[in-house]
């Protein structure tokens, strides 16, 4: 399903739910209505703003129908998520199956994920008109669980060809980090949506690792992606845009709805994401072999510059 990615950015809002629909009002003083979504329309809510409010109904609905909402700190980053605790109805089985899935079987799957992460990141490069040979050679080398870690290999070259000027990613910084940071929010959010609809457990992840983290599956699946968030926000730099404000945002959630090439044919990337968790899935219960990832090919339109300066 593709619906809207709503996100909450001013301050002093609530949202609440009436007949179906999403109702946004100002508080404080003068209460008013700012406007009404339909429920059944959104895909995820993003709260990014101080005085947020919301009523529990609403958060209900939300979970019954499987949109994540997700609570963003400092910097444009993640700090939590509202996710549905019935997202399929083969969910039991399908986490089950997760569960027993053994080692080799995460190596496996996980080194599909960092050699298409490559790709995406060498067809990055080339849209860019910058050197992609050396994400492609690494591409062609990874191993059985990414044992060379070779996904942090291409990470430095990726970023210094991608960026220049010594760039280094960092979550709490200005500027392009923070479009990053939101554009991989959105991300997020998205393949989280896509993880629960698919009845896995987002926290069982296939690599990452880290305790602490609730999303791993999430933050797992959704790495063949980031190129697609990366080359928005090269756009947007490029036309000398690179704070995050309400064009900016726009031009984010807007990958989301972009098309791009599966073994199935053209799909947006919200789609793309629904049929790789869905895959994964299958290989859990032994329906199928390999994960449904996207090809090479960015699309040609985040090739053009659509930002003039």
């Amino acid at each position: 399903m593709i619906g809207r990615i709503i996100e909450i950015a001013e301050d002093k809002r609530h949202l609440s739910l009436y007949r179906g629909f999403m109702v946004v009002k100002e508080t404080g003083a003068e209460s008013k209505e700012i406007g009404q979504v339909p429920i059944d329309d959104i895909a995820a809510v993003i709260g990014n703003s101080y005085g947020l409010s919301y009523s529990n109904n609403l958060l209900v609905a939300f979970a019954e129908r499987g949109i994540p909402f997700a609570l963003c700190a400092a910097n444009h980053n993640v700090a939590g998520f509202l996710l549905s605790t019935n997202g399929n109805l083969y969910q039991s089985k399908r986490i089950e199956a997760q569960i027993a899935a053994k080692q080799p079987t995460h190596k496996k799957l996980w080194a599909a994920i960092i050699k298409n992460k490559l790709e995406q990141q060498a067809s990055t490069l080339e849209a860019i008109n910058q050197p992609s040979a050396p994400l492609i050679y690494l591409s062609k080398k990874v191993k059985s669980g990414d044992s060379e870690n070779l996904e942090a290999q291409g990470a430095k070259k990726y970023w210094s060809l991608l960026f220049q000027n010594n760039f280094r990613r960092d979550k709490n910084a200005d500027g392009v980090n923070s479009l990053l940071n939101y554009g991989y929010t959105i991300l997020r959010a998205t393949t989280a949506r896509a993880v629960v609809a698919a009845g896995l457990h987002p926290s069982i992840g296939l690599h990452h690792s880290n305790d602490s983290n609730a999303m791993r599956l999430v933050d797992d699946l959704m790495e063949p992606f980031r190129p697609m968030i990366d080359l928005q926000v090269w756009l947007l730099n490029k036309a000398g845009k690179n704070t995050v404000n309400p064009e900016t945002k726009r031009a984010l959630v807007n990958v989301m709805y972009l098309d791009m090439q599966t073994t199935s044919g053209a799909s947006p990337v919200m789609i793309c994401l629904q049929k790789l968790a869905t895959s994964l899935a299958q290989i859990y219960l032994g329906e199928r072999d390999k994960l449904e990832l996207p090809q090479k090919r960015i699309p040609a339109i985040l090739a053009e510059n659509q930002f003039q300066e």
